[in-house]
């Protein structure tokens, strides 16, 4: 067990009320001075998910769970799309239909400049942004005490909740409109898009607790301050025991599967004289959607600031013309089995004219749309036409794998990878 020797500075006028935010503010460690006037004790910090504490109401138990949340959404706006087609001027654009467009968009949104989704709310939800509790994501924070309130009533399992929340999908979003930005409305005309929802790619997570407690109780912190100082004691042990305890991982699930989440914190009573722990509840729970209803769509659109005689007469010389707007495209094939311990032998004929990627998805769950894991295998190697791919046996599990894909997607100098990505890998 290891130990310490700390020394914390506390404000004189805060001496006896070390709350969450002058600890973040003055907690620091320094080397052992004895000077005479401050008194040193080792202390013995032991991993428990329990704590003892005083609670006399039940509002510190529920600030706790109105500060713990979980998120639903989507990693990207665009993975809600699981098939389109595009309609121009009344007629179906000749290799538009596209029937795995979360697929598409998955590794499209992937390979992104980090930079253009950080702060993009209603789009993305960038993991780093969703785990620190930031509104900067696409989909809902569902606190506990939320969630009991309407699961509370109900008797029946499987219990459901409804979830509600704006989704905006740029065109650009979508690999075929990957060009879209730099062309005027007017040239394209009549334009329509047909597509279809895919329920699966949705994804759920636990909020850092850490992070989303912190910030409850700095928006909170007037109401906290007038339930007496006993209360914000609790907090504080509260905050510094959870964030020993609780066992984060860097990474989304996909809707249908089961993480580990915090169900419930509640107050257990360990002796007569009104002493209780504060124990949290992780159990593993399945998130999955029984039905969607989408209230309302919108679309805008906004070109050029050109004037109507020059839009009009843009739209009459291509009117009669065939106009090419250039982008990429992606199609996958699944594989006819898993993959096992004697490795998987397939056939495929894909078309390599116009391919200039490709990549191999080893999902652990056949639910799994958008969420991948690194595959952890040894000396892994593809054979293609009696020719092995790459020249040596690659292995998964050191960080040689995890340059080489750096470098595969141009994310090594040019972008910098997101952290659920650079988990993915490592």
């Amino acid at each position: 067990m290891n130990r310490q020797l700390m020394k914390t500075h506390i404000p004189k006028s805060q001496e006896n009320l070390q709350t969450i935010e002058n600890l973040l503010k003055t907690f620091a460690i320094q080397p052992f001075q004895n000077d005479g006037e401050h008194h040193f004790s080792i202390k013995e910090i032991k991993p428990e998910s329990q704590m003892p504490s005083l609670f006399d109401k039940e509002v510190i138990i529920n600030a706790y769970k109105e500060g713990t949340f979980i998120f639903v959404g989507l990693k990207n706006s665009a993975e809600l799309i699981r098939e389109y087609v595009l309609y121009h001027r009344g007629r179906t654009i000749d290799g538009s239909i596209q029937n795995d467009a979360t697929t598409e968009s998955f590794i499209y949104n992937t390979i992104k400049p980090k930079s253009e989704k950080n702060n993009n709310r209603f789009v993305h939800s960038l993991y780093e942004n969703v785990r620190k509790d930031d509104i900067s994501c696409c989909g809902r924070y569902l606190s506990i005490k939320e969630i009991s309130d309407v699961l509370a009533p109900q008797t029946a399992v499987p219990y459901a909740m409804p979830v509600g929340f704006t989704v905006s999908i740029p065109l650009d979003d979508l690999l075929i409109f990957s060009a879209f930005s730099e062309y005027p409305n007017s040239l394209f005309g009549d334009l329509k898009i047909k597509f279809k929802i895919n329920p699966s790619a949705f994804v759920f997570c636990q909020v850092d607790p850490i992070q989303s407690m912190a910030k409850y109780y700095t928006i909170n912190k007037d109401e906290l301050l007038s339930s007496g100082q006993d209360k914000l004691k609790d907090i504080d042990l509260f905050f510094r025991n959870w964030s020993l305890t609780f066992q984060y991982t860097n990474m989304y699930t996909q809707i249908g599967c089961t993480a580990d989440l915090i169900t419930g914190i509640r107050a257990e009573e360990l002796t007569p004289s009104g002493l209780k722990n504060l124990v949290c509840d992780i159990k593993p729970v399945t998130v999955s959607v029984r039905n969607y209803i989408i209230t309302a769509v919108t679309a805008n659109m906004c070109g050029y600031k050109a004037s109507e005689t020059c839009l009009n007469r843009v739209c009459q010389f291509y009117s009669n013309r065939p106009f090419v707007v250039p982008a990429q495209r992606i199609e996958s094939w699944v594989f006819p089995s898993a993959a096992s311990s004697a490795g998987i032998k397939t056939t495929q004929n894909i078309p390599l004219s116009h391919v200039i990627d490709t990549c191999l998805l080893f999902p652990k769950d056949a639910r799994h749309v958008t969420c991948y894991e690194n595959p952890c295998y040894f000396d892994m190697q593809i054979n293609i036409m009696n020719r092995n791919f790459p020249d040596f046996p690659m292995n998964t599990l050191n960080e040689q794998f995890f340059t080489m894909q750096l470098q595969a997607n141009n994310l090594d100098n040019i972008f910098e990878a997101c952290d659920e990505y650079e988990d993915s890998l490592a």
